[in-house]
């Protein structure tokens, strides 16, 4: 059960975060309308998340398959969109593709194989970002940059992905400085991407920054950040048990 006080809550977050959001893109000189926030709703109840898609937040974030289905099922995202921002098991592609908007978390050819296949059978083109491991974290997915130019040609000669764009998590324990390095890092291997001009692609979307480093994000070029617990609060994980 939601409270009138975890409401009011929410509420308030959304309201300082889209604030803050909006003067970071002041102060680097873009239009705030163009930065997304992507609430990452992990462990959130259906009702949180339903009452969330009624403030300021333009689309949801899901890191597990089955979050998404029960949610998406549910309505509990009122009409805006789901992505699917986690680790994405082969297995499970079939119960995303079609149902997630954008899968941001793409990393290997053979998930790219997956997915095409899966888009095929319901004749749609699903939309995906390639994830990029930026501090070559080993505990962490994602390709290294040297690694995202063949499985952007691989997801390029896809007849049923389009490509979006690219989205990476620096590692959390870097300071300030190399943060904001490593956002830098992804403008421009974003720029590059563009720069090749692929047909099979619209390449519209860099989604980096979390609860902790949006604003930074957002200064280096991000259009969309990803915000779990500065919206939400601490994540309680006993309920998902």
């Amino acid at each position: 059960m939601i409270t009138e006080a975890q409401k009011q809550s929410m509420a308030e977050a959304v309201a300082r975060i889209r604030a803050a959001m909006a003067e970071a893109a002041r102060r680097a000189g873009r239009d705030p309308a163009d930065v997304l926030l992507c609430a990452a709703c992990k462990t959130r109840t259906v009702e949180e998340v339903r009452y969330s898609a009624g403030l300021p937040i333009d689309l949801f974030g899901e890191n597990h398959v089955q979050e998404l289905v029960e949610k998406t099922d549910a309505g509990a995202y009122a009409g805006k969109p789901g992505h699917f921002i986690g680790h994405l098991q082969t297995n499970k592609v079939n119960k995303v593709v079609g149902r997630a908007a954008l899968i941001q978390s793409v990393d290997s050819t053979r998930l790219l194989d997956k997915i095409d296949a899966a888009a095929e059978r319901l004749g749609i083109r699903q939309d995906i970002l390639l994830e990029v491991n930026i501090g070559g974290e080993a505990s962490k997915s994602g390709v290294t940059p040297d690694a995202l130019w063949p499985l952007l040609d691989a997801a390029a000669a896809k007849a049923h992905i389009r490509v979006r764009g690219l989205m990476a998590i620096p590692p959390a324990d870097a300071g300030d400085t190399a943060t904001r390095r490593f956002f830098a890092q992804m403008r421009e291997l974003l720029a590059a991407v563009a720069a090749r001009g692929y047909a099979n692609a619209m390449l519209d979307t860099l989604s980096m920054g979390m609860s902790h480093d949006y604003a930074a994000a957002i200064a280096e070029g991000a259009t969309m950040v990803r915000i779990g617990t500065a919206i939400y609060g601490a994540r309680d994980y006993s309920k998902k048990a």
